[in-house]
């Protein structure tokens, strides 16, 4: 008897539709067996009160090197050394000037590279007309059982207090690594692209004296809770930074005859700019998913609930509409390509003068793979008006990518888990600067994380109002560090 052609449509439909289903439900996350870690002997109490003692601190950074106050960085030094007598005692200390300090703990296997954990002293300043919004002043260091609170406390005097204390209970315990465990503390990570740089000083140092490091470890993702109903339930994303975006400051003039303003030409040196404007804001880079933002999609479609995973274990099929959805928001957007941001706008002195020359100031964010003649050619080519002028103000380029496969990674992310076992572990590209970067001359294995569980809307707040970290967050920061360098340390 013959077969109905709509039967056998709708049965290869529905054997379709099953073999989605089927391949739906095993496309999830791979549980990865962890080897349990000992619990690590943490103080979280003094670890708190020497947090609070650090944001006190008022080491505030200045594009101009003399502006800044560097008594706060000397009153910092002699905080550490009253806090952390036996790093006094057994780590060698190095000052380069101005004020990055470099501590070497020597260990018992010179032929092995070094290990270095990475922080920053200096902190952004609090924004003028903003003190009074803050609920417990900035550098007050408040802590009240919940949160500290101040300037720093999580960008990032929480990273470089928790290494500190990590360093200082090991050496009390009797702790000595195999290889060379660095701790290297700069100046003005928080001025970018500056002349003068802490960490680049302190890497020429280390590479004049001959060394290589196996690992960086320095500030970048945390641990962020991820609950969406009916998409994803109580999950964390552990984005260990495996490289980082550059930052170039450029202006761009159009010149013009000026004069009285009340005989106008058709259009002034501002009318002329508001056109370079448009032509940059509507030529955007082009944006595509890198391999390793294509891994961090498919680790979180992994761990989506069922019913969603029905459509997200096709998530390869779906990268040409993704793209087009995180092109549409700012948030997104800046992970999948080089951003334009018009930052600032200068032009005549009066009200009734017509400038001479009116000015912006744009600041781009690229990719890896994208410099600083990539960008100068792509204004070149985008802006109609050939007449501009483009000088380049402030430029580091962008990183390149650490392995995945690295010894080190692979610690990272076997803490991660051991610290939270429902834990989404994955690369991302880091959308500021850190002082990471500056290590690429002598070092190949560079990842940028802070082990501190926080929601986003905390994140948010570095370098704003009200910016504090929760004290429930501390123990297994502190236990994190603990164990990198024991782990990392050895053979």
């Amino acid at each position: 008897m013959a077969i109905k052609k709509s039967y056998l449509v709708g049965g290869a439909i529905g054997a379709a539709a099953a073999a989605n289903a089927v391949h739906a439900a095993l496309f999830r996350q791979k549980k990865t067996e962890v080897p349990p870690l000992p619990q690590e002997p943490v103080d979280v109490d003094r670890y708190r009160k020497h947090l609070t003692q650090a944001i006190q601190i008022k080491t505030i950074a200045n594009r101009d090197m003399d502006l800044v106050d560097w008594s706060t960085f000397d009153a910092l030094h002699a905080f550490i050394d009253e806090s952390y007598p036996l790093i006094r005692e057994k780590l060698e200390k190095t000052i380069i000037p101005p004020a990055n300090l470099v501590y070497r703990w020597k260990g018992s296997r010179p032929d092995l590279d070094p290990i270095a954990l990475l922080g920053h002293q200096d902190v952004v300043p609090v924004s003028k007309g903003t003190e009074q919004d803050w609920v417990h002043p900035a550098f007050e260091g408040y802590d009240d059982g919940e949160y500290i609170w101040g300037r720093g406390a999580l960008d990032m005097k929480n990273h470089l207090v928790g290494v500190l204390e990590a360093v200082e209970s090991l050496l009390e315990e009797g702790f000595e690594p195999e290889r060379d465990v660095y701790l290297l503390f700069g100046d003005n990570e928080e001025v970018v692209a500056n002349d003068k740089n802490g960490a680049r000083d302190i890497m020429e140092y280390l590479k004049e004296k001959g060394v290589h490091l196996d690992c960086v470890l320095d500030e970048g993702g945390a641990m962020l809770p991820v609950d969406v109903k009916g998409v994803i339930k109580d999950k964390y994303l552990a984005g260990v930074g495996i490289a980082e975006k550059g930052y170039t400051d450029i202006e761009i003039s159009v010149p013009a005859k000026g004069g009285h303003s009340s005989a106008p030409p058709k259009h002034s040196a501002v009318g002329e700019l508001a056109n370079v404007i448009r032509d940059l804001e509507n030529h955007q880079f082009k944006a595509a998913f890198n391999e390793n933002m294509k891994l961090l999609i498919e680790s979180v479609s992994r761990s989506m609930t069922y019913p969603v995973r029905l459509v997200t274990c096709n998530v390869k099929a779906l990268y040409p509409v993704l793209l087009q959805v995180f092109k549409l928001i700012p948030p997104a957007a800046c992970m999948v390509r080089t951003t334009t941001g018009i930052t600032m706008t200068q032009g005549s002195p009066a009200p009734n003068v017509l400038p001479q020359r009116a000015t912006i100031t744009v600041n781009f964010r690229s990719m890896p793979g994208t410099t600083t003649e990539d960008l100068v050619a792509h204004i070149k080519k985008v802006v109609r008006n050939k007449n501009i002028e483009v000088n380049v103000l402030n430029s580091k380029e962008a990183s390149t990518f650490s392995p995945l496969d690295s010894r080190s990674f692979q610690i990272i992310k076997q803490l991660c888990l051991a610290i939270e076992p429902r834990s989404i572990v994955a690369p991302y590209l880091v959308m500021g600067g850190t002082d990471a970067c500056n290590y690429e001359p002598i070092c190949e294995n560079i990842y940028r994380f802070g082990p501190f569980r926080a929601d986003m809307s905390l994140m948010m707040l570095c370098h704003g109002t009200n910016e504090r970290i929760p004290v429930s967050c501390m123990e297994d920061g502190l236990r994190f560090f603990k164990n990198f360098v024991k782990l990392a340390s050895a053979e």
